[in-house]
């Protein structure tokens, strides 16, 4: 397989452009995911009989094949980026619900009492102790969900949209590697990138675990 160089470098804004393209859609899912998530795993985490539905209800969502749930919204959102983003988006739920009531549950219970005897109110103990002491587990998920939307962005190319998948339908119908190779490529740099940030954000969030490394 040959790699024409000099398409790159022909294509080097067309490229750029995707890349952004590509990189919003991500983002803007994990960010609605967040969104979402974040007070639905408060209230499995509280109200324990909602844990099992609210984590069954992500996981059967998981299941539905990416271009199925694609098709199922165009009747809704039509051939635009909002579909790309609401069906990126329900595969993050799975991820970051789960992990933010795994985070919530491995705040230590004398934490939180000590809190509650110190006459914090539930709902500042939630923003000032159990999120940050969770915030780690959160990290993590939210690092798991960005990378894999960064690499189901491409199915999107299906209903029109797509960022880098573009290159894919494109160099698959002409028989021409190069587009396939540049796409996988500047999707594994987003993804790499998109990770390495999101480290350094929790490296600076949590400056208690570098004390407690130290």
């Amino acid at each position: 397989m040959t790699v024409d160089w000099s398409w790159i470098s022909d294509h080097a804004g067309d490229l750029t452009t995707l890349s952004v393209s590509h990189l919003q859609a991500a983002l803007s899912a994990v960010l609605l995911g967040l969104v979402i998530s974040l007070p639905l795993a408060v209230l499995a985490h509280r109200v324990r009989p909602l844990r099992g539905f609210l984590l069954g209800m992500s996981n059967v969502l998981f299941t539905i094949p990416s271009i199925a749930v694609f098709v199922l919204l165009l009747p809704v959102s039509g051939l635009t980026r909002t579909t790309t983003v609401i069906g990126l988006t329900i595969y993050t739920l799975v991820v970051l619900l789960r992990n933010t009531v795994e985070g919530l549950d491995a705040v230590p219970a004398r934490t939180k009492e000590a809190a509650k005897a110190m006459g914090t109110r539930p709902l500042r103990t939630l923003f000032t102790v159990e999120l940050p002491l969770a915030l780690p587990v959160i990290m993590a998920g939210v690092r798991i969900a960005t990378v894999m939307s960064i690499s189901l962005v491409s199915v999107a190319t299906y209903i029109g949209d797509g960022g880098l998948g573009q290159l894919f339908t494109d160099g698959f119908q002409r028989n021409f590697p190069t587009p396939v190779v540049a796409g996988v490529v500047l999707t594994l740099l987003l993804a790499l990138i998109a990770d390495a940030l999101l480290v350094a954000v929790q490296y600076v969030l949590t400056p208690w675990t570098r004390k407690g490394r130290a």
